[in-house]
């Protein structure tokens, strides 16, 4: 049966539009995007949902947000919540819900520069700011507090040494879309799934791309079968 994935972003939704196309390609009939959800309503997001002609929908931020994400993902079937660049705290009850079954894509290597409020050029202007040397990205599962669930993959990115957070920001941007769709289909496979510790427990076939560094440039396939290799796709 096909696992039925839900995105929630609230930006321009080029992760999601990374993952749908991702999706299509290497995984009809085993994964299928079948909705996109922010809180902004004017999201590029939604837009780049119906282009794939994905179910699109603003959510409803009042009160009763919880209950109503809830529904959301239930009415659709949803199997697996990405979160690409979604700027709000998902509500406990949706949590506990789809525990295990729901992850994000930070774009640093956590636990460094995350948390509240660490999102978009923030992360990277605080990467600069550190004098970090390498960045990267992070895929993670999801619990109750922000980028504090077990890490599923992570693929560093080198800080220059004339970096802007716009030209560091672009260089990771390209690694999550590489990285986040393989994390994603990789857990649709069951080649990874949260454990009852708490950690991310990968099956014996595939190896987790945490301690993979790739520190050269490199073209985008190459970069794509580097990170294929490290999780066993």
């Amino acid at each position: 049966m096909s696992t039925r994935i839900a995105v929630l972003a609230s930006g321009r939704g080029s992760n999601l539009e990374a993952l749908a196309s991702h999706v299509e390609r290497r995984a009809a009939g085993m994964a299928t995007v079948v909705l996109a959800a922010s809180d902004r309503a004017d999201a590029g997001a939604l837009d780049v949902a119906r282009a794939h002609g994905i179910a699109a929908a603003a959510l409803d931020m009042g009160p009763d947000h919880a209950r109503a994400l809830g529904a959301l993902l239930a009415t659709h079937r949803i199997d697996l919540v990405v979160l690409a660049g979604y700027l709000r705290l998902v509500p406990p009850d949706v949590v506990r819900a789809w525990r295990g079954r729901i992850v994000n894509v930070h774009p640093a290597l956590l636990p460094a520069f995350g948390g509240p409020g660490m999102y978009g050029a923030r992360v990277h202007r605080a990467v600069l700011a550190a004098g970090a040397r390498v960045s990267g990205v992070t895929v993670h599962f999801v619990d109750e507090v922000y980028d504090r669930g077990a890490t599923i993959a992570q693929w560093p990115v080198p800080v220059r040494d004339d970096d802007t957070p716009a030209a560091l920001a672009a260089r990771v941007l390209r690694v999550e879309h590489l990285l986040l769709p393989r994390a994603v289909l990789a857990l649709a496979r069951g080649d990874v799934r949260l454990a009852d510790d708490g950690r991310a427990l990968w099956m014996p076939r595939a190896t987790t791309a945490t301690a993979a560094f790739l520190l050269r440039d490199t073209d985008d396939d190459d970069l794509a079968r580097s990170i294929d290799a490290a999780l066993g796709a």
